[in-house]
This record gives C-alpha cells, structure tokens and sequence, in this order.
C-alpha cells in the first residue's frame, strides 16, 4: 500500500466518537484506553497492508490511549514486536507526562504501561491562512534553547520559567527587537527521552536532540501544549519576529539494539530505520539508530510533522538536525533526494525557511554547500576561519575576507550565498568561552573530558578559565566586541546563541547537552551590560545598513579590498602571513576596517578623513 495514499494517520474526532488510524507491520494492533490506571485494549482492524483502524464510540478530547503491536521478536532481523510494551503513536499531537528513561523500558516481556506516557486525544486548533515566513532575507537568527533561556529570567513570571510562553512575555521581546532578531531558533521542543548513560551520572538531556515524537511537544518546555506554542508565535508575529523549529528528523530515541522500545520500532522498525544486510542498524547519526528517511512511511510521517506546525502553530520554518541523513541514497548523497524533493515542492512547506546543519558522521557525510538552493545551511568554515584570524594565526586575511563577502567559494553555483554565518552555537564553546579557554573543560559530563571537540580554535588570553585580573578580563571583553562586530558586519545571514550578546559562559564546558543547571542557564542578572551595548549597537548598525544584509554574492565592482593606508590590495599583502588589518569598502555602502593588531592603526579611505581603529577591533565608516 502506498503510504502517500492512506487516509489522515492518528486520532481524528469525528461524531459520536473517535477514529483511530496507525501504520504498523504488526499481526495484531490493540488499541489501549486509559483511565487512571485502569486499560481497556480494543483490537484494531487491519487490512493487510499495514494499517490498522478502530473507531471508539464515546471517546473524545482529553481521553489517554497507548498501542500494542503483536508479531515476531527478532531483533537481528529488525523485528521489535512485543505486546508488553505500550507504545507511542507517532501521530498523538500531545502526552500526558515526559518521557523518562527506564531500564525495563529495553527488556523484552516486561510491561510498561506504568513507565510510559500515553498520548493524549486534542481537538485540533483551526488551520491558519498560509502567510509568508517572518523572516528577512539576511536578517539574525537567534538560537536558543527554551528552558535554558527563561529559568533565571528575573522578569519572567516564575511558573513561565523555562517555558516556551516565556519567549511572549513583553521583555524578552523588548531584547529581541533590540538585537533586530529576524527570527528566534529554537533548539528542539518535541517530547524527548534522554540517553540511558545519562541517568547513573546524575544528568539528563538538556538540549532535547533524542526525540521520541515527532508531533507531540515536551510538556516540560509547553506544559500549555500546541496552543502555548502557538500564542507564542502569534505574540512574535506582532513584534515582526519569525520562528524556526530545529527538528531532529534523523535518529529517535530508542537508541541502537540496547535501547528501549517506545514508538517507531515497536510498529515498524524495518521500514521506519535504516539497516545493514546483516540487519544490524545503521548508525550515521552517532545516536544508536538512523530513519530511513528514503521509505515512504518514514516520509510521510515527516512531511506530516512539518505540515502541522506549519498550518497549526504558524512555524516559518525548520533547521533540519544532521540534514544531510535526509537525503542519503545508497549511491551518497543526492540533494534531489525523494524527501528533500517533496519538501520543495509540497505547497505547504515550499515557501518555509529551511536550513540544513549539513553533516553527520555517515558517509559522504560533510555536504556544506552541496544542498538545494531552497536551503540555507550553517557554514561551520566561517566559524572556524574567522576564530583563526582573530586567535592571530597566520596567512588568515584571504579567508576573512572570502567570510565577510558571503563565502562565494562554497555557494557561489549560485547568484546568492546560502550561508548562515555564525561564530558559536549550541554546541562548542560558548563566544565568551572562545577567548577565555584553550581547552574544553568537560568534566562535569561524567566522561573524563573525552567529549567534545579537541580543537576549538580558541585562545585565553594568558589564563585558563576564571579569573579576576582586570587587564585579562579587559582583553576578553575587546576580544568578544571584535568577534561581534566582524559577525554583524558579515554579509548573508547571521546567527548569534542566546547570551553570547553579553557574554554567557558555559566555564569551558564545549558539549554541554546533559547540563540543565547553571552551566546552560542563561544568567540575566550577572550579563556583562557593556558588551550588551556594544551588541545592540552592532545590530542596530546592520539593520540600517541594506548592504551588509544583502545576500547576492558579489563582483569586483561591488567591492574594494584595501590596506590601511588606502592602496588596493595586491597578492603580497593577501599572502603576508602577519597580516593584521583589511579593508573591505563596498562602493554603494560603508567601509569595514579591521585591525587584528595589538594597536591602533591609522585607516585612510578616500573621501573620509583619515581616522584610527583601536587595537583588535572593527570600524564601519
């Protein structure tokens, strides 16, 4: 049966009761209705193909429910069927606790209708009309992450705390539109479970990149649900921001062969991950398991996912976690892959901003610049190339300057860069961390520092970590200005993480995703308001200036590249490997002035007079 023609999969209120409708390749589904913690199981009527249906008369909104699948228990043939296990339906838009992690969640036989949450019947709110995404071409992105944004927000009601309603409250958009944030990113908010070797270090997931539905948000960040989400987004709308969804489409929760059985893999784990001849799963993602996301039923139920956010919550578009898992053929990676094919062109989503992480660890798996033009796509060379030169390495002018101009060497197939230009995010060091940690400092993830990046191309400036000498945190701070200032003169897209505008600190902890406590809290209390100044004025700076926001790559008469002293620049001042200052002055727009060195710098531009640049800093004239 082809999954493209099967009616409206999940509970659907009709008249006098409830249809339920799943996908499955088990013998026999039982439909499970709760009540406290009594169970009625109904079975389901199959039709051969794999969908299975029951209407229950008398059943309505707010009714808990659960699945069983009945079949073969043979995981090295990829089949997971086992009736004690209550599972998830991958279509409930909504669950009655979080998920929590349990060994007997793994174990075959062992019934866990008391370990799981149930999925809980919504009355769907209204479609809305389709608008196009809030979003500037150009504009900020804001990445953040919703718990640890809010919780130690002093304005922000105390039971909002952590809570996706808080990004409406009317001072967090007051920050936003200080920094002229295009749209907010928010790292992902559906129902997560964290990772088994989590729970015996005393940690759990704090950044949410397990998910175990698709459709259903964590009640921890929307305890209000889909329509929480969706006020929030209304209230954004009106101050003019957008909302991107990082979606984690690429791996679930269940982990690999050791891992509980919750949702997919107890209705259909051969059509819904990928597997070896040998039937082991495949592991592109580094998380246990990958979705075979070229399987029809595996597409169907993203497409559907991303449609429901679209018409129900008003989304403006998605960052795809490990993207290039979504367009994996057999033959490698194929940007016209059937998934990212349909995104394009389903009339629903076409129109999304849709922004690729565009690597994972399978193979081929590093595609920067390699995904469709409807793609923007987070463009790690610019991190890493302008941490370079602003750390003092050498011969780093030609690679600032390919930054700051769009970075036509990676998109320039096309008449505008994709880029999404960004110096920290989520995951690494934390723009504070960069200048005042060489190494990571991840002990407190319970994995003797062996996690996270070795090389983060970051300097301390004569101190690890901590410190109270003032000409040490004077440099940091100048450090911090000059990263900034290069990000919001950069041109295409930009992305800052929250507080990296006032100088969050993660103590030089580089892979902080199990650290939900003040190691990710945002601390609004203790932000550096100098630094916060200095971010305001640079956004500020950039929304005045169209130039620097434009995205058509550009052409030697767009642009002038020039020394200090006002002479273009010839080859050997591109290849002296102590080069410390440019000048990039585009002819319709300002002058950007750059000065790595320890002092200031005289900068003559034609038709200005001459003026200094501060040591280790940026000027726009």
């Amino acid at each position: 049966m082809n999954p493209g023609d099967l009616p409206p999969l999940g509970p659907r209120l009709e008249k006098g009761g409830t249809r339920f409708t799943v996908w499955s390749a088990a013998d026999a589904l039982s439909l499970c209705l709760f009540e406290g913690e009594r169970e009625e199981r109904l079975p389901m009527e199959g039709n051969g193909q794999g969908l299975f249906t029951r209407f229950v008369a008398g059943i309505g909104a707010g009714a808990s429910y659960g699945l069983r699948a009945e079949g073969t228990y043979d995981p090295a043939s990829g089949l997971w069927f086992d009736p004690a296990k209550l599972l998830l339906d991958p279509y409930a838009t909504a669950i009655d606790r979080p998920l929590i992690y349990d060994p007997r969640l793994a174990e075959y036989g062992h019934d866990t209708a008391s370990l799981m949450p149930k999925g809980v019947i919504k009355r769907a709110l209204p479609a809305r009309p389709q608008q196009p995404p809030k979003f500037t071409p150009g504009g900020l992105i804001y990445e953040l992450q919703v718990r640890a944004f809010s919780k130690l927000h002093p304005a922000v009601p105390p039971k909002k705390r952590g809570t996706i309603a808080a990004l409406a409250h009317p001072v967090v958009i007051d920050h936003l539109k200080k920094l002229h944030v295009s749209a907010v990113e928010l790292m992902p908010i559906n129902a997560w479970i964290d990772e088994r070797h989590l729970g015996p270090l005393g940690l759990t997931n704090a950044w949410g990149y397990n998910p175990v539905s698709y459709f259903a948000l964590d009640p921890r960040l929307a305890p209000g649900g889909l329509a929480e989400l969706r006020a929030t987004v209304d209230a954004l709308h009106d101050a003019g921001i957008g909302v991107i969804m990082d979606v984690v489409y690429n791996h679930d929760g269940e982990s690999d062969a050791l891992g509980p059985t919750l949702s997919l893999r107890g209705l259909d784990a051969r059509r819904y991950f990928r597997h070896e001849a040998n039937g082991a799963l495949i592991n592109d993602t580094g998380t246990g398991n990958s979705v075979d996301c070229n399987n029809p039923v595996a597409r169907r139920l993203i497409l559907d996912s991303l449609r429901h956010f679209v018409r129900h919550a008003g989304i403006d578009g998605f960052r795809f976690d490990l993207a290039p898992a979504l367009g994996r053929l057999p033959g490698g990676f194929d940007p016209a892959a059937p998934l990212l094919s349909e995104m394009a062109a389903d009339p629903i989503l076409a129109d999304r901003i849709m922004i690729a992480e565009p690597w994972d660890i399978g193979p081929g798996g590093y595609q920067l610049g390699n995904f469709a033009d409807t793609f923007l796509e987070w463009n790690d060379r610019y991190r890493d190339d302008l941490r370079s030169f602003w750390r003092g390495d050498a011969h780093r002018l030609g690679a600032l300057a390919t930054r700051l101009a769009g970075s036509s060497d990676i998109f320039g197939k096309g008449a505008h860069t994709r880029s999404v230009n960004f110096l920290a995010a989520h995951d690494g060091f934390s723009l504070a961390d960069v200048t005042a940690y060489e190494h990571r400092h991840n002990e407190a993830n319970g994995e003797n520092n062996r996690d996270g990046h070795g090389e983060n191309l970051s300097w301390n400036n004569g101190v690890e970590g901590e410190t109270g000498e003032p000409d040490i945190i004077a440099a940091r701070q100048r450090d911090v200005k000059a990263l900034l200032s290069t990000l919001f003169a950069s041109r295409g897209a930009i992305m800052l993480t929250a507080g990296d505008e006032f100088g969050r600190t993660q103590q030089g902890n580089n892979n902080a995703y199990a650290q939900d406590n003040a190691i990710t809290w945002l601390d609004w209390k203790g932000r550096d308001l100098t630094l916060e100044a200095h971010s305001f004025a640079c956004a500020a700076q950039r929304a005045a200036t169209p130039t620097l926001m434009a995205t058509r790559l550009l052409t030697p008469d767009d642009v002038q590249w020039l020394r200090p002293d006002g002479g273009e620049m010839t080859d050997a001042d591109w290849n002296r490997p102590d080069g410390d200052a440019l000048v990039m002055r585009y002819r319709d727009g300002p002058a950007i002035c750059i000065n790595r060195s320890g002092a200031a710098i005289r900068f003559t531009v034609e038709g200005i007079e001459p003026f200094d640049v501060a040591a280790r800093s940026v000027r726009l004239v």
